[in-house]
């Protein structure tokens, strides 16, 4: 009884993998899914335990869909009605920003002034476990429900640091998580600037704002921060592109296999900063529309980019839903930039170039960068008044050091003159010693545990 009822399903199957047009590509299809049908039948005759054919074959199905890339899901009914009304209310969560990458549960991000952020959260974080519940070959969908919940409850992640090749654990309290994704002061030197943590409906009427206030202090530059950045709307990074670049540029278009759902996206509006000197501050958080903004402003010249390769969070995805009421989320296209370059993150571990790469490469270590993101949320904060001793943000420095030299349209023609211009410093001899041995006891250290 079983075996018909499979015979059936993978008939239909098969007869829909004809009628898509892909007869040429199916010669091997119908043994691959005879084997199937032989493999279903062998684990309802002997496996120890009893299996509904329904659970079998939904895990087929995400199995399926799990080898196309990190951001394809299949979803149940009851997924694809959570999915649709998770973003109505309020809830309670961790506040981080997750993907799959590397076939492993990845933070892109924590968010500011949340428990995720005050816990000690990085970017690039593995998370392998929430509460007891491993994440191996988990979605990022199902992720995000075991860490949501009630505000006031707890959950434990338990997470994998590859810098320092630790395995932490975190008890982190729930609390309803909002965001203020927008911040802006005036640095010594008239030098705007503007920190961005999300592209929501309201970031470019914020950005623009900003912008015309810093104006009237006659700001010389502006320093425009993503750094952990993980994106949002693709509407609200065209319109901020259209404050620097000059209107009906190209932004950004998809590639898809079908040509004829290519799309292109311009900029809408006269830009009202053209000429204003513009550094972009980038980091491994930045994503999506941090991206497509970072890298259409590098590809026109219109500003110089600092910091360490991007996330390459570059690819769309769609909500299909099916017949029975579930739905598949499919990645459908990926974004090309003006020059035609990608921006899609590498399954390739040794990849080292994914995402955009900055004209003026700075490594920061994701333990420097959490105190550093820490440090710049808290530094307005009342309770921050005894401040101790302030970590140096070399990224953001630089940036100012260079606007204040005027060098910005120099440097983006040619980053390496940077280099020429401010060479850096040999380490002495005894620093040289001294960090040796400290690498050496750090080493050890990490081989006890």
């Amino acid at each position: 009884m079983f075996k018909n009822k499979i015979k059936v399903l993978i008939t239909a199957l098969f007869c829909f993998i004809f009628l898509g047009n892909v007869y040429a590509k199916s010669d091997t299809t119908y043994d691959e899914l005879r084997k199937m049908i032989d493999i279903m039948e062998i684990i309802d005759n002997k496996y120890v335990e009893e299996r509904e054919n329904k659970d079998l074959i939904i895990g087929a199905i995400r199995g399926l869909v799990r080898t196309l890339d990190p951001y394809s899901q299949y979803m149940t009914e009851k997924d694809y009605k959570d999915m649709k009304t998770e973003t109505q209310g309020s809830f309670g969560g961790v506040g981080i920003r997750i993907t799959i990458q590397n076939n492993e549960l990845t933070v892109v991000t924590p968010m500011p002034d949340t428990p995720a952020y005050y816990a000690g959260i990085l970017p690039e974080d593995k998370i392998i476990k929430i509460d007891d519940k491993s994440t191996q070959d988990i979605t990022s969908d199902e992720a995000v429900k075991l860490m949501r919940g009630n505000p006031g409850t707890k959950v434990v992640l338990t997470i994998y640091r590859p810098s320092t090749k630790e395995e932490l654990t975190f008890t982190i309290i729930r609390k309803k998580i909002k965001i203020e994704t927008v911040k802006k002061k005036m640095l010594d030197g008239n030098i705007g600037y503007i920190r961005l943590s999300e592209f929501n409906a309201q970031s470019y009427n914020d950005v623009n704002n900003m912008l015309k206030e810093l104006s009237k202090e006659n700001f010389k530059g502006f320093i425009f921060d993503l750094r952990n950045n993980p994106g949002g709307l693709l509407d609200s990074a065209i319109n901020i592109c259209s404050l620097f670049v000059k209107e009906n540029s190209l932004v950004v278009s998809t590639k898809c296999k079908d040509k004829t759902m290519e799309q292109y996206y311009y900029t809408q509006k006269k830009p009202e900063f053209a000429n204003i000197p513009i550094v972009v501050l980038i980091n491994r958080g930045s994503a999506s529309a941090s991206e497509i903004v970072t890298g259409t402003l590098q590809d026109y010249k219109r500003a110089l980019v600092i910091g360490s390769n991007s996330f390459g969070k570059g690819t769309v995805q769609t909500i299909l839903p099916l017949s029975d009421g579930s739905a598949l989320r499919l990645t459908i296209a990926k974004y090309c930039l003006p020059s035609g370059r990608m921006i899609s993150h590498s399954d390739n571990k040794k990849d080292k170039k994914n995402g955009i790469t900055p004209d003026i490469f700075i490594e920061v270590s994701p333990e420097t960068e959490g105190k550093l993101y820490m440090q710049a949320e808290s530094e307005d904060s009342p309770k921050n008044k005894d401040k101790k001793e302030e970590i140096k943000d070399e990224v953001l420095e630089t940036a100012i050091k260079i606007i204040k030299a005027g060098k910005v349209e120099e440097y983006i023609e040619k980053p390496s003159k940077y280099e020429q211009d401010f060479p850096k410093e040999e380490v002495k001899s005894e620093d040289k010693k001294e960090q040796n041995s400290t690498e050496k006891k750090t080493d050890k250290s990490v081989k006890e545990k």
